[in-house]
């Protein structure tokens, strides 16, 4: 009789975009859910003796119609060869919340006990199967107490910049190890020499959560959590972050870090309606190459009219051709969701549309992939989301920055300020239209000077072009991260050969 091949079988446990949750007036992001199936992909499709097993968080009630909950959905019922999906018990936030317990605390103290249900009973059905690791995200660091209790390494797959990893470890550094008093740091207007940045960060672009108190400490006890994990997957290549890559490796009180990407979605996604889908990608053929501007502002980007105006007179006055997707912000019917408008001149400068027709579309939710990938887009303007800036990069985009939520303004920082592979045009927006709170404006002339550097400037456009070639390489046989998912590949089956 033949030998059966031993699976080891690893468990994903990707947060429904918790990172945004709570900072942006409970707004969600698939994209966490995205990149870990993509990377369980890539992990069986490279070894048959890899079998993953994804466990899906849905967001909380108040999201149950939001696209991440449909995203999750469609996942369940999807059969991959040796990929599954079992749905995790919806999570209902307490009637009357524990003001002393954060909301990160209880959705992961609720899901745990979940995990630790479904962990059991796979291990109980094991056959020739093992399992050899748990992956987790930043937001679930609670399920490495539920892996200790079955003798599982937790691994963290990092779905943003090795740059900013390394800021969430020197935060816990400069708070443990040097007494420092991170929250009034961050809200003074100074810069810092983070180890993972070669330039001094500005505290105006530090990361949201540690600026205040509550979340600070969340963050804390996470990064506590995570140095005591066995290995670290970070979705970058190490040529576009040597510098950050090379400041992780040598500290020792950090984990081994992978850089493993760019992990991508190539496929795009959810598609919008084919008529429309269909009637964008014939306007594009009939564009000239690289003369068209692509503005898009992640699944959680959105104006009020007065910020609208001023990118639709931007956009004009450059005289650019541009496909510009156009979101309406979530209402107090639809909290968390953003929907695409019926008639997007109620909101536009008068007349726009009809100036603008035969050089110009606005759209609704845009196909990412299918845009950044036509040979007739020439420059980005985008909130600088890691997933968006990797897939410009692959495709040789050069990106317009405009930061607005999380991590985002570091993310910008780095690719405008370090790399040299952005230009700006406005680093520290601060995006609360969905709040009281009155806003800056970001003018009409600062976007037309911002379309039109990323629209002119050759030498940025040719750096590009070439990080485009390296991160395409990075991923086929004998590239970087190639090298480095089969490391960690001999690590998971190792002790299942």
């Amino acid at each position: 009789m033949a030998n059966t091949v031993a699976i080891a079988e690893l468990i994903f446990i990707p947060a429904p975009g918790m990172g945004h949750i709570m900072s942006v007036g409970n707004l969600v992001n698939l994209f966490p859910t995205m990149s870990t199936v993509e990377i369980a992909k890539l992990l069986v499709s490279r070894d048959q003796r890899l079998a993953i097993t994804v466990l899906l968080m849905k967001p909380h009630a108040a999201n149950s119609g939001s696209a991440i909950t449909e995203y999750i959905e469609s996942l369940a019922k999807n059969t991959m060869d040796r990929v599954s999906f079992i749905q995790l018990p919806r999570y209902v936030a307490p009637s009357i919340p524990d003001p002393k317990v954060s909301f990160f605390d209880e959705f992961g103290k609720c899901h745990c006990r979940y995990v630790r249900n479904v962990v059991a009973d796979m291990t109980s059905q094991q056959g020739s199967r093992r399992i050899t690791g748990v992956v987790i995200d930043m937001f679930c660091t609670g399920m490495i107490d539920v892996a200790n209790e079955f003798n599982v390494p937790t691994y963290l797959f990092f779905t943003s910049t090795a740059a900013f990893l390394g800021f969430k470890f020197y935060i816990q550094t400069l708070c443990d190890d040097l007494n420092e008093d991170v929250v009034e740091l961050s809200n003074s207007d100074t810069e810092v020499s983070v180890p993972s940045f070669v330039k001094p960060l500005p505290t105006k672009f530090f990361w949201s959560f540690v600026k205040t108190r509550e979340r600070l400490d969340f963050v804390l006890r996470s990064v506590r959590k995570l140095r005591g994990v066995k290995a670290i997957m970070v979705n970058t290549f190490l040529e576009l972050e040597t510098h950050a890559m090379e400041s992780l490796s040598s500290d020792v009180n950090i984990p081994p870090v992978y850089p493993v990407g760019p992990i991508l979605n190539l496929e795009g996604g959810p598609t919008m309606g084919k008529p429309l889908y269909h009637d964008i990608i014939m306007w594009l053929d009939s564009q000239p190459r690289s003369s068209v501007v692509f503005l898009c502002f992640g699944s959680m980007g959105s104006f009020d009219e007065a910020q609208v105006k001023e990118i639709a007179r931007g956009l004009e006055q450059s005289g650019y051709r541009f496909v510009w997707s156009l979101r309406r912000p979530p209402s107090d019917q639809t909290p968390g969701v953003m929907t695409d408008y019926e008639d997007p001149s109620e909101v536009l400068p008068e007349g726009f549309l009809e100036r603008t027709r035969g050089i110009g579309k606005v759209i609704g939710w845009a196909p990412h992939v299918a845009l950044l990938g036509h040979v007739a887009v020439g420059g980005f303007v985008s909130h600088c989301g890691w997933n968006s800036l990797l897939e410009s990069l692959w495709f040789g985009v050069p990106t317009a920055a405009w930061p607005m939520y999380a991590e985002q303004p570091m993310n910008a920082f780095e690719m405008v300020v370090e790399l040299g592979l952005a230009v700006e045009i406005k680093l520290d927006y601060k995006n609360v239209s969905n709040s009281k709170a009155n806003i800056v404006i970001v003018t009409a002339e600062e976007i037309e000077s911002g379309i039109r550097r990323v629209m002119e400037d050759d030498e940025i456009r040719t750096k590009v072009k070439e990080m485009s070639g390296k991160s395409r390489l990075a991923v086929v046989e004998s590239g970087s991260s190639y090298a480095s998912v089969g490391c960690l590949i001999q690590d998971f089956v190792g002790s299942n050969s």
